[in-house]
């Protein structure tokens, strides 16, 4: 192809990618005014005086008898040693 064939090839592509662009731009453009419609606009809420709590009368705790129960002692585990085989070298 000639050069001038190919520039103008590639004009006809830009210039469609521009115009996909500027749609892509109002579509998006649409969509967050579409946002903000239905998203509802926070109020300033004036703060309240916070009244003071009060704590309320606490009954007196029970106290609870934990029943001693004696510790088990758990047997003691023996150690087993294993044995390993040395490795028996091989005639290659």
């Amino acid at each position: 192809m000639s050069q001038k064939k190919l520039v103008k090839q590639l004009l006809k592509k830009l210039d469609k990618l521009e115009a996909d662009r500027e749609k892509l731009i109002d579509k998006l453009a649409k969509a967050l005014d579409k946002l903000e419609k239905n998203t509802p606009v926070k109020k300033v809420v004036a703060k309240k005086a916070v009244a003071k709590k009060v704590p309320a009368k606490k009954a007196p705790a029970k106290k609870v008898v934990a029943k001693k129960v004696p510790a088990k002692k758990a047997p003691a585990k023996k150690a087993v040693a294993k044995k390993v085989a040395p490795a028996i070298p091989t005639a290659a």
